[in-house]
């Protein structure tokens, strides 16, 4: 797997926008001292290109990641997550561990548009091979336990299972083709409660009546239990015509900008960066103020700035893209992963009406729109039944999503 791979502090960043013509975007050094990575844009790309995100203007200068363990702007987002990290880990085991060696195996499907390469002059990616399909899903699962228990997988089924396909997490997963579109296959973690991976099919379509535009999915029988199918968001387009979206986390976008994560500072980015005709920028951040909403009343408090994507159209400006991993986390936190409001990550709606104008609400507004959001929440248990949701999840999950303090909001 790790053949005309050789160690380098040097890699090549490439745009995919369009597969079929790769362009340079620049070079990716190891820095050592950080353990992060750095980009420096080569002269065609600053004379035509775009900056990848705020942070890295088309300036000729080495840019240089704030945090440790991080790579520069928008680059970090072309990581794969924790359970690609560990399948990097098993299945190619690459000679070094370090950021760079991770954006490299990543591979050529992953997320978003930006591709890695080992030369400046042509795309020399890291490839796995054709996708699996939906036939395959079972045989996945065997081998996603065979990498969870240090089991060895045969050479020839190691293509299965793909890296970087999805921007933060430690689920297993796999990339398939259904139809010609590319599917992210997500499964059960070891030791879960529930069927989690249906639960979030149920949470993702109860969103839906919530107003909230969601990623679409498809649950797939196993023997115990279920794995979900994930529409990929960031390819426009199917088979050898599909393109890729340049996309962004809002952890990255709101770095950039030098704002603190929270759900009023990415209604604001929206607001300065989204498209304005046809309303756009508005219904995005009302929009953005039901998935809070909707988040809180849920019990999803795994709502962190890595599970909210922006999604940069040919102008350079941002959209919000579809929800994705809403499901309910069932530990009444009481609290959210990024701001809320003036009280700050605390779970209530008063906190979440408190800065309405910032989502381009009133006050009656906002209140308004959690209402609605509250309303299609009440009927959570009828609608995950009918999704199929065992009755021993659901009264797991009611422990959690209807107990006093969630209940007495809605």
């Amino acid at each position: 797997m790790t053949s005309g791979y050789r160690v380098s502090d040097e890699l090549y960043l490439w745009w995919l926008g369009r597969p079929h013509s790769p362009v340079p975007i620049g070079t990716l050094r190891l820095l050592r001292a950080t353990r992060g990575v750095s980009l420096q844009y080569h002269e065609e790309w600053l004379r035509n290109g775009f900056a990848l995100s705020e942070d890295l203007p088309l300036t000729d200068i080495e840019h240089r990641p704030i945090e440790r363990d991080a790579a520069a702007g928008a680059v970090d987002d072309a990581r794969p997550d924790r359970w690609g990290e560990r399948v990097v880990r098993f299945i190619d085991k690459p000679p070094r561990l370090s950021l760079l060696e991770y954006l490299y195996f990543a591979g050529d499907d992953r997320f978003g548009a930006l591709g890695v390469s080992l030369s400046a002059d042509s795309y020399v990616a890291h490839r796995t091979g054709p996708l699996p399909q939906l036939r395959d899903v079972k045989e996945i699962h065997e081998l996603v336990r065979k990498v969870l228990e240090n089991e060895p997988v045969p050479q020839v089924q190691r293509r299965l299972i793909a890296p970087g396909a999805t921007l933060g997490g430690a689920r297993p997963k796999a990339l398939i083709e259904i139809d010609g579109a590319q599917w992210v296959v997500k499964f059960a973690e070891p030791g879960e409660p529930t069927d989690a991976p249906l639960i979030e099919h149920a949470c993702m379509t109860l969103a839906a009546k919530a107003g909230i535009r969601v990623a679409r999915t498809q649950p797939v029988r196993l023997v115990d239990g279920h794995a979900l199918a994930v529409l990929r968001f960031d390819r426009e387009g199917t088979g050898e015509n599909a393109q890729r979206v340049h996309a962004q986390s809002a952890l990255v976008a709101l770095r950039a900008e030098g704002s603190p994560m929270g759900y009023p500072e990415l209604a604001q980015l929206l607001r300065r960066r989204a498209p304005v005709r046809e309303g756009l920028a508005r219904d995005h951040m009302r929009e953005l103020f039901r998935r809070m909403v909707f988040n809180i009343l849920v019990d999803n408090t795994d709502d962190h700035e890595k599970n909210h994507v922006l999604l940069m159209d040919d102008a350079q400006q941002l959209m919000l893209a579809p929800a994705f991993d809403v499901l309910p986390a069932g530990q009444g936190l009481g609290y959210q992963q990024m701001r809320v409001g003036r009280d700050g990550a605390d779970s209530t709606i008063e906190n979440a009406c408190s800065e309405a104008a910032l989502f381009g609400l009133t006050l009656n507004e906002a209140k308004n729109e959690a209402a609605r959001v509250a309303q299609v929440c009440k009927g959570w248990k009828a609608h995950f039944a009918g999704a199929g949701v065992r009755r021993s999840d659901i009264e797991y999950l009611s422990q959690f999503i209807d107990r006093d303090f969630l209940r007495q909001q809605r």
